[in-house]
């Protein structure tokens, strides 16, 4: 089959690797439908994670073609969505909702789903199947609930968004956009989008954000308080992760207010005798996605939220390098990649 592999920093290559097979019972083989290049692979794209011939890609949807001898959930024949961790969804952290963090978790990163198939480990506890075969303008919503919007989602729940607050999202690459989509979703009364990029701005107000701040840092936090009338946002979205912005979602925040941090954690130091005057409640982490599959694969299917409308630029898989460059020079939000 062919696949996307990063040869070192900033060289992408799709080459023919080994078909995927069923190594435990517990497997499944998807053939991709569509996958996409997440942010997250921007950081060894640019050399700050180390990648050498490494396959890419953790986030897909697609059919299933074969099951091992445990699966129960999911048969072939089956449109199915996945998490980017995969999960056996029985042990006790994942009972306790945080599925990412299961004590046999396995990163589909890892196996690298930018591919024309992919071997799903766990498949019953990561794996959930669709009603039925879904339009094809639904896929791109499908596929962004695999990480990007289950990651907004989880950041929205970690930030207790909720009708009557304001919220503001530090970010505005695929994930802080549905960060406000899913705080349109339960009921945010202000959300503030932080974007200088005209295209991302539009797509945040057409998600649900009602002002845009386009400053950062310290100037960021002053025009959030300024918003706010001084006290600053009842819930903050961190969908970056780094120093600056982790710093700027806690600043943004009122005291007794909330920041769901999803952005995946590059040198961030918490200075604790601010931290603790602050106030300010800290939760977040890599999204339990598999948590909220269900629930967004129904919304999805009922065309209550779209999603997928982060997805500006479609292109084969062979042109995967193209995406890269794309997403590294802020030319797109999200690339689809269609095996």
């Amino acid at each position: 089959m062919r696949g996307v592999v990063m040869h070192a920093p900033g060289d992408v290559r799709v080459v023919d690797r080994e078909d995927p097979q069923i190594v435990q019972p517990t497997d499944a083989i998807i053939r991709v439908t569509a996958a996409c290049v997440c942010g997250s692979d921007l950081w060894p794209y640019r050399g700050i994670d180390d990648a050498t011939d490494a396959p890419m890609g953790h986030e897909y949807v697609g059919v299933v073609e074969a099951v091992g001898a445990e699966v129960k959930t999911v048969k072939p024949g089956d449109f199915v969505a996945g998490s980017f961790m995969a999960s056996d969804n029985t042990c006790e952290i994942c009972q306790a909702g945080y599925q990412s963090r299961c004590v046999h978790v396995e990163s589909m990163g890892r196996i690298g789903t930018q591919a024309e198939r992919a071997r799903i480990p766990l498949a019953d506890g990561t794996l959930v199947a669709t009603p039925g075969q879904p339009a094809p303008e639904l896929i791109p919503s499908l596929l962004a609930a695999s990480d990007v919007l289950g990651t907004g989602w989880f950041a929205a729940v970690a930030a207790e968004v909720g009708p009557g607050k304001t919220v503001a999202v530090v970010g505005d690459g695929a994930v802080g956009l549905l960060g406000v989509l899913s705080a349109k979703h339960f009921g945010a009364e202000r959300i503030i989008a932080m974007s200088r990029h005209a295209d991302r701005q539009d797509l945040a107000r057409e998600f649900g954000a009602t002002d845009i701040v386009e400053e950062r840092g310290d100037a960021g936090v002053a025009r959030i308080k300024e918003l706010t009338g001084g006290l600053g946002a009842h819930s903050v979205i961190e969908a970056v992760g780094t120093q600056e912005s982790m710093m700027q979602a806690i600043r943004s925040t009122r005291p007794g207010g909330h920041v769901g941090y999803v952005g995946v954690s590059h040198d961030v130091q918490l200075p604790g005798r601010e931290l603790f005057f602050s106030g300010v409640h800290l939760h977040g982490g890599p999204a339990p996605v598999r948590r909220f599959l269900p629930e967004l694969i129904q919304l999805i299917w009922d065309r209550r939220i779209d999603p997928g409308k982060v997805f500006d630029l479609t292109l084969p898989l062979e042109d995967a390098a193209e995406a890269y460059r794309a997403m590294d020079e802020r030319r797109a939000i999200k690339v689809l990649l269609q095996p």
